[in-house]
């Protein structure tokens, strides 16, 4: 039987195209690799990004990755925090795993100073 879960996931990105729709890409595919997850089994994907990054949004980065293309996927800017980490997307994907699954969540390229006890 399996359950509804939500996976977390941050990375650094330089604020280009490429680096955006490289790192969204590479976390996404750890998420799922990490989880034994496939996309069928995924409801949503939402992202955030820091107000410094705006050359592409996640969503759309992801897409032209040619991933979730059935996918439902949002996009939304991070609230202007002092303090918060820079050049940062974030994601939770809600998703289905097998009852019981301990859900691994992804912090990489300089987000793993966010959440220390995940790495």
């Amino acid at each position: 039987m399996k359950k509804l879960y939500a996976l977390r996931g941050a990375a650094q990105c330089e604020n280009t195209i490429t680096d955006i729709c490289d790192q969204t890409a590479i976390m996404y595919d750890d998420l799922l690799s990490i989880n034994k997850l496939e996309e069928g089994d995924i409801v949503s994907v939402i992202f955030s990004q820091t107000n410094d990054l705006n050359a592409v949004n996640p969503s759309a980065a992801l897409r032209k990755s040619g991933r979730a293309g059935q996918l439902a996927l949002f996009s939304t800017l991070e609230p202007d925090t002092e303090g918060s980490l820079e050049r940062t997307v974030r994601v939770i994907i809600h998703c289905y795993l097998e009852e019981g699954a301990q859900p691994r969540h992804i912090y990489r390229n300089g987000a793993e100073v966010l959440r220390p006890d995940r790495v």
